[in-house]
């Protein structure tokens, strides 16, 4: 018994060292994605599951795609740490906007394992750039010419890797809500700069700094009284905000 119990310890601790390395090597928790997937696709109402592909790992990744007729405007919705395309207030963003007249392509970023810290991921943001970049040209394929990326927490993050690199000329804004790090000097796109002002201690602390940072035309700083990270009980404040900053910015 002694024997099965040690070897059993054995096991265990090879398995976090195993995720522990993954984590370190910026490499996503597929299996963590493909639960989400499969608890989320059997209950959607609103849009349709597409799996788009990655050229690193040729690993394919959920996305919702809302599709609003009339219209070759589209939104990116990027969602935060360790969570799926249809979550809360990314799921409100993805229905909202597309009822405002937006497509919508909510997309399944990177993932680590449930107890990952923030500190911990870095390392997939080059992955998560290329997701982002593989549904800029699933949107081009559909025939969207004007394209927003519109983005929460970590996946603001994710995304200022993105816009800093080579965007596509097609994506013409981006709404960056809850960004906790960093500002957007250098940037020549629009930015929208949404937060609340019972946001994470990070996001308050680095808001001049971002608001000073803006370099484009058109980019613009909004604090939602009463609303924290995730804008409890202030969505449809942050619909709207969004939805009027986009119709500034996509023509």
């Amino acid at each position: 018994m002694k024997k099965n119990i040690l070897i059993g310890l054995a096991a265990g601790v090879t398995a976090l060292l195993s995720m522990s390395a993954l984590a370190a090597a910026g490499v996503a928790d597929y299996a963590r994605e493909k639960k989400w997937a499969d608890e989320v696709v059997p209950g959607l109402v609103v849009g349709d599951p597409v799996y788009l592909q990655t050229p690193r790992g040729h690993h394919k990744f959920l996305t919702l795609f809302t599709p609003a007729a009339g219209t070759a405007k589209a939104a990116i919705v990027v969602h935060g740490l360790g969570i799926h395309p249809d979550w809360g207030m990314v799921g409100t963003l993805r229905t909202e906007l597309s009822d405002r007249g937006f497509t919508t392509l909510s997309i399944q970023m990177p993932i680590l394992a449930v107890d990952a810290q923030s500190e911990a991921y870095p390392p997939t943001f080059p992955e998560a750039a290329e997701r982002i970049a593989e549904a800029v040209a699933f949107l081009k394929g559909k025939g969207y010419k004007q394209i927003a990326i519109v983005s929460h927490s970590m996946g603001s993050r994710m995304s200022h890797v993105y816009v800093s690199g080579t965007p596509d000329p097609a994506v013409k804004s981006w709404a960056s809500l809850g960004i906790s790090v960093g500002d957007y000097t250098a940037l020549k796109l629009p930015i929208l700069d949404l937060y609340g002002d019972n946001d994470l201690p990070p996001v308050l602390a680095n808001a001049a700094k971002r608001k000073q940072s803006f370099a484009a035309a058109g980019s613009r700083q909004v604090k939602i009284g009463r609303a924290d990270h995730f804008f409890t009980g202030r969505e449809g404040e942050m619909v709207e905000t969004v939805a009027d900053f986009l119709n500034a910015t996509l023509k």
